[in-house]
């Protein structure tokens, strides 16, 4: 449960565009840099940046009498070059901060007469470069959506019972690497691996022939958990700081060869985007919709009660080198079969602690409508139908100079709580087919 909200009907001083996504109903976290400032904390509004280490300078951020911490602490937590030192401040102060920058922003404000302030401040977003919010010490993916389940399942094994059978039991996933997750902007070269071309043949080796982005939404943990002791479904949004697209890339054809007995490897590992800004609980909090029905009732451990699952709107663009744009995919993040708050509980039942920093995706976030599969792997139906752009070419995978663009916002009676952009485009691959 959040702590608090922002009133429904909150305006801004600050000139905001209405169909912006970060609204003062927003007010979300990242890391930029300028030319003349380094490495800080800062919140988005509309066009703009909110400089947080100004604002801790000047003294106008402050802490909760009863934090662990101090203003010192907290001007030197927004100083660094990632969020984790901040976010380990616990909910009471980051939730702290972004309601007093809320203050500071509305209409009502004082504020809004100290030009001073607001020259040092705030930086325009289109001077700024958006950097990694976060240290990652761990990611774990999940395979959480029914409708990708059932897809995949149906075009490898058996269309009349595409899932596994621990599959409507718990929560699928595998752990990733953190190392090669990177902010949106940072173009990802195709990887190279050993492939399998014919049943009867010998390996290659060679860059991958199928490239597919994951069209997924992850959370970031801001509490460390103990050694040993689980967290409970209960618990677990106190453990969640908040939210981020995510693109976990995927090379069909080197992960089909090497995923028995163990799982993804090379196929998954060469590269994840994430979006820049990290959108909190506290901002979703009117979003809230139910979890899916699940059949069978799951184990006690994964019980938990409440709207847990938030509407959010997701889609997938495709740009191709000569520019050519077409949206290919529109999903939402309530297709979750899984919850947030399940998968956590989950990952730690055996005692696994978990880290202020770690990722948790939600995994490939595919919808009951063809135009809402979340992978290029459903969408072509693995290659039979090829997508046509407007541009004449035609796609059945992910080709060098495409540019994979994920967007995601949540909206209600003329709100907007948006995340920006994860945006990728593709280098060709070092190697050569062998």
């Amino acid at each position: 449960m959040a702590l608090t909200t922002i009133a429904w009907n909150m305006q801004s001083w600050l000139d905001v565009a209405p169909d912006s996504g970060f609204s003062i109903h927003n007010l979300p976290f990242g890391v930029f840099e300028t030319r003349d400032r380094g490495l800080r904390a800062g919140i988005a509004i509309g066009d703009y940046i909110v400089d947080l280490a100004v604002l801790a300078e000047r003294r106008l951020l402050s802490v909760p009498t009863d934090a662990p911490c101090n203003e010192g602490d907290l001007q030197r937590a927004l100083n660094q070059p990632v969020l984790n030192d901040f976010i380990a401040l616990g909910k009471p102060v980051t939730s702290a901060v972004r309601l007093r920058v809320q203050e500071l922003l509305a209409a009502s404000s004082h504020a809004a007469q100290a030009p001073d302030l607001w020259t040092h401040a705030l930086v325009r977003q289109r001077d700024a470069e958006m950097r990694m919010p976060l240290r990652v010490p761990n990611y774990t993916d999940f395979y959480s959506s029914l409708h990708h389940a059932m897809n995949v399942g149906a075009m490898f094994r058996d269309p009349k019972n595409p899932l596994l059978p621990n599959w409507r039991h718990l929560p699928v996933a595998y752990h990733g690497r953190a190392s090669s997750i990177v902010v949106s902007g940072t173009p990802i070269r195709r990887p190279c691996g050993q492939i399998k071309r014919e049943a009867d043949a010998a390996p290659i080796f060679g860059p991958t022939r199928a490239l597919d982005f994951e069209l997924e939404v992850a959370f970031a943990i801001g509490k460390a958990s103990q050694l040993g002791r689980p967290i409970t479904t209960s618990e677990a949004e106190d453990y969640i700081f908040g939210l981020v697209l995510f693109n976990d890339w995927s090379a069909r054809d080197i992960q089909k060869w090497e995923y028995q007995p163990l799982g993804p490897f090379l196929g998954k590992n060469f590269g994840s985007t994430i979006s820049p800004w990290i959108v909190t609980l506290e901002a979703l909090e009117p979003f809230r919709v139910p979890t899916p029905s699940q059949e069978p009732k799951p184990l006690p451990y994964l019980r938990f009660a409440g709207d847990t699952s938030f509407d959010v709107h997701l889609e997938v663009d495709i740009t191709t080198p000569n520019g050519a744009t077409m949206t290919v995919c529109r999903s939402n993040f309530k297709h979750m079969y899984w919850n947030m708050c399940q998968q956590l509980a989950h990952h730690t039942v055996n005692g696994c602690n978990v880290e202020v920093g770690d990722l948790m995706a939600s995994g490939t976030l595919s919808g009951p409508t063809p135009e809402s599969y979340g992978s290029m792997l459903e969408l072509t139906w693995n290659g039979r139908n090829p997508i046509c752009l407007p541009d004449g070419s035609t796609r059945t995978f992910i080709e060098d100079g495409d540019t994979v663009t994920l967007r995601g916002w949540a909206e209600r009676d003329g709100v907007r709580v948006g995340f920006g952009e994860a945006r990728t485009t593709i280098l060709p691959a070092w190697c050569t087919e062998a």
